[in-house]
């Protein structure tokens, strides 16, 4: 099956490039490293390294827009250390104990070496790149690296208003829209096109699966926002309790805020406890937030897959993308 080859590629790629950071009296580091990318560890493997969904998009959409997904890897490898970077980054900035069932890198090493190991996934993500040099061509790996670098500044912008949203009572639902185009559409936008790139495809096939992409990440950004308010900690691997305890501006609470209900006088006095939180969220639900989050987050899977069907993906690889894309869009956890 094209996707369990893919993965297995991915992961090869993966270790490839984090094999780097290894050396004289530099093992750890690389422990470290490995155990956030669920290799090493108590509780390594499939579950602690996540789905991979952001290599598979880059290598999909490669092959979907008709050139070999093996060009590609450098790529599919390097969105994947982007994304791990700020994962590290996110859990110690939310102060976040658990990563996918397991104690996070700053939990377990403490923040100034969790800060660094972050700092080593962006690096290696910036080198690794580079590679489509070498499998696709020296044009082919400078337009990717671009996409990359605006894309990694897009998401430190989004993670900016995200962390300064948390301080500001007069937030508007407006503002919401920004935040998470730079913290989660981004990148997944930059997945689908870097990959439509490294396949030469025309540049309206390019655009087509880059407003796929975005489309994707916000309405996969929605559904995150409902899963950490009302999801199964059970099921996504951390607490559902943390995005009311810690304040988190999602549109479920903006929403809240702007009925100015119940939900938003509790919320404005600050200091949610975690035994108020199951009666806060089921207020929340009964003001509307809940299924005004869903209709937005059905608005955009329809948006993302009229785009995908726009930029005409073909073969296995099309079957396999378009069905990647349904799956993400009606996941649990």
């Amino acid at each position: 099956m094209i996707l369990d080859e893919m993965l297995s590629a991915v992961e090869e790629e993966l270790k490839r490039a984090v094999q780097q950071a290894g050396g004289n009296d530099l093992a750890e580091l690389h422990y470290m490293l490995a155990y956030h990318m669920g290799w090493e560890g108590e509780g390594a493997g499939p579950e602690a390294s996540g789905k991979r969904i952001r290599p598979l998009l880059v290598l999909l959409t490669c092959a979907a827009a008709g050139n070999d997904w093996h060009r590609a890897l450098p790529a599919a490898a390097a969105v994947e250390l982007v994304h791990n970077f700020s994962l590290i980054h996110d859990d110690i900035q939310d102060n976040s104990p658990l990563r996918r069932g397991r104690e996070t890198v700053w939990k377990r090493w403490g923040v100034p070496q969790a800060i660094n190991a972050g700092d080593t996934l962006f690096s290696l993500a910036q080198l690794t790149i580079l590679r489509l040099a070498e499998t696709a061509s020296p044009e082919v790996s400078l337009r990717a690296a671009q996409v990359l670098h605006e894309t990694c500044l897009q998401l430190t912008q989004g993670q900016y208003l995200d962390l300064a949203y948390e301080s500001r009572g007069n937030l508007s639902i407006e503002a919401y829209w920004p935040m998470v185009t730079g913290k989660t559409g981004a990148l997944l936008s930059a997945c689908t096109r870097i990959g439509a790139i490294v396949a030469c495809a025309p540049e309206d096939v390019i655009q087509a699966y880059a407003r796929f992409g975005l489309s994707l990440g916000l309405a996969f950004q929605l559904q995150d926002d409902l899963l950490g308010i009302w999801g199964d900690a059970e099921l996504t691997g951390k607490s559902a309790e943390s995005d009311l305890i810690s304040g988190k501006k999602s549109l479920p609470v903006l929403y809240g805020l702007e009925r100015q209900g119940p939900f938003a006088r509790r919320w404005s006095q600050g200091n949610i406890r975690s035994h108020e939180v199951r009666e806060l969220a089921e207020q929340l639900k009964n003001e509307g937030a809940y299924d005004y989050t869903r209709e937005l987050a059905n608005q955009h899977t329809t948006r993302a897959l009229e785009c995908l069907e726009q930029a005409r993906p073909s073969g296995e690889a099309g079957e396999a993308l378009i069905g990647l894309a349904r799956r993400l869009l009606s996941r649990k956890a």
